[in-house]
C-alpha cells in the first residue's frame, strides 16, 4: 500500500479552516475522518524524510496547568514539524491566579501567537470553559485590532476530552486494524491505580469518539467511578448515529470478554472529583490534599480491577490489542506481563498524537492546504525532495 503524501481537496477540509478543536463533537464525522487522512499523510512524509514546513516564523504556545511529558513533547514535535516554534508555558506562570480572566489570557496570548495549545484538565467544570473563554478572547481581540491572523485553539486535555489522545487513539486503531474501526468491539474499563486521581477525560473522549466512528464500545467500572452525564448521552447518541454501540457495565471480565480491543485506565471517583471543585474555588490546599488521599484510598478497594494475563485470555482469541495513554501503573492498571507484550504498540500510539496536531494547526491554518501539501509533493525545495 502506497504511503499517503497528499491529500485531496475538499469541502470537509476546508471546512476546518480557522477553527478550533475543543472537543471531538465539535467536530462531524466527516472532519473527524479528515483530520484522520491527513494525520496519515503527514506521518507518511515524515517516515519517508520529507519536511512540511507549511508554517515557517510562527509562534506555537501551549499553556500547561497540569504535568505532561508526551503531550508536551507532541506538540514542539508537531510544531517544529510545520516550521513553527513551539514555546511551552507554565499555567502558574500566568496571572489566572490573581484575577486575570480566561479572555484576557487569552487576548494576551493571542497579540503574539500563531497558535495555542491547553492543558486544563483537573477541576470538573473549569477547563473546557477556560479554554472557550481563551478562545473567544483571542477572537475577540484580532477583531478589534483588524488582525487576518488565525489563531486556532487546541484542546491539549481538559476535564470533558482529551482530543489529540483520542484522534491520535482511532489514528492508531485504523492503521492497526485496516479493515477500519466500524464493527470492532473495544473495552473501555477503569483500572486501579494507587497513585493518584486521574482526569476523567480519557475515557470521556473515548466514548464520546469511537461509537461515532461505528466502534462497539463497552465502559466497565465500579460503583462511584461514572463518567458525566453529558458525556455518556453524547455516546449514547454517536452509537446511534454512527452505527456503533455503546454499554456500561459493572465487570471487567464482562467487557473484556471477546473484545478486540481493551483499554483499562484509571480515573477518579466522580463524587470526590465533583468535592475538588469547592475546596478548588475556595483556595484550600489542605481539603484538597485530603481529597486526594480519599480517593487514592476509595481506588484501593479495588486492586483487582487490572489487565493481565487472564483477562487478557478472555478477549477475542486471547490476543485483544492493548492500548493506553500512558504512563500506565505497570502493576496496578497493567500487569508487567501485559505491558511488556505490548511495550511497542502503545508507543506507536502515542507517536499518533504529534501526527495528529500537525493535522488540527495545518487544517486550521494553511489555506488551500491540499494545494500546498500537492507542491511539496511535486518536488519543491522546501519539500525535501
Amino acid at each position: 500500500m502506497q504511503p499517503i503524501l497528499s491529500v485531496p481537496d475538499t469541502e470537509t477540509l476546508r471546512g476546518l479552516f480557522g477553527r478550533s478543536l475543543l472537543q471531538t463533537t465539535d467536530a462531524s464525522v466527516a472532519e473527524i475522518e479528515a483530520l484522520l487522512d491527513l494525520a496519515a499523510c503527514f506521518e507518511a512524509r515524515d517516515r519517508a524524510g520529507l519536511k512540511t514546513p507549511l508554517l515557517p516564523h510562527e509562534l506555537a504556545y501551549a499553556l500547561f496547568f497540569d504535568n505532561s511529558t508526551r503531550t508536551k513533547s507532541a506538540w514542539a514535535g508537531a510544531a517544529t514539524r510545520l516550521g513553527m516554534t513551539p514555546v511551552i508555558v507554565d499555567g502558574s506562570s500566568t496571572q489566572v491566579a490573581h484575577g486575570e480572566t480566561a479572555a484576557e489570557t487569552g487576548a494576551m496570548l493571542g497579540m503574539n501567537a500563531h497558535a495555542l495549545g491547553i492543558r486544563h484538565d483537573l477541576i470538573l467544570g473549569e477547563g473546557q470553559p477556560f479554554m472557550r473563554e481563551i478562545r473567544d478572547g483571542i477572537a475577540s481581540y484580532l477583531e478589534a485590532t483588524g488582525n487576518p491572523r488565525k489563531v486556532p485553539v487546541v484542546n491539549l486535555q481538559c476535564d470533558v476530552d482529551h482530543p489529540t489522545q483520542t484522534l491520535a487513539d482511532a489514528a492508531w486503531l485504523r492503521k492497526f486494524f485496516p479493515g477500519g474501526i466500524a464493527g470492532l468491539q473495544i473495552a473501555v474499563s477503569w483500572a486501579y491505580s494507587p497513585s493518584y486521581a486521574k482526569p476523567l477525560s480519557v475515557p470521556q473522549g473515548l466514548i464520546m469518539l469511537l461509537p461515532r466512528l461505528g466502534a462497539r464500545v463497552r465502559l466497565a467500572h465500579p460503583p462511584g467511578y461514572r463518567l458525566t452525564e453529558a458525556c455518556m448521552q453524547a455516546a449514547r447518541d454517536g452509537a446511534v448515529a454512527g452505527g456503533g454501540g455503546f454499554e456500561l457495565m459493572d465487570s471487567m471480565d464482562a467487557a473484556f470478554a471477546g473484545a478486540d480491543v481493551v483499554y483499562p485506565k484509571s480515573w477518579g471517583p466522580h463524587e470526590l472529583m465533583l468535592a475538588r471543585v469547592d475546596a478548588n474555588r475556595a483556595h484550600d490546599a489542605l481539603r484538597m490534599a485530603a481529597i486526594e488521599q480519599e480517593c487514592l484510598a476509595s481506588n484501593a478497594r479495588h486492586t483487582d480491577w487490572i489487565c493481565d494475563a487472564r483477562r487478557m485470555s478472555l478477549t477475542r482469541g486471547g490476543n485483544a490489542l492493548y492500548m493506553h495513554c500512558l504512563p500506565a501503573d505497570i502493576g496496578s492498571e497493567v500487569s508487567p506481563q501485559v505491558m511488556e507484550q505490548h511495550r511497542v504498540h502503545v508507543a506507536r500510539e502515542a507517536n499518533h498524537k504529534l501526527y495528529c496536531i500537525m493535522a488540527l494547526l495545518a487544517a486550521a491554518k494553511v489555506p488551500n492546504l491540499a494545494a500546498r501539501l500537492a507542491e511539496l509533493q511535486a518536488g519543491t525545495p522546501e519539500g525535501g525532495a
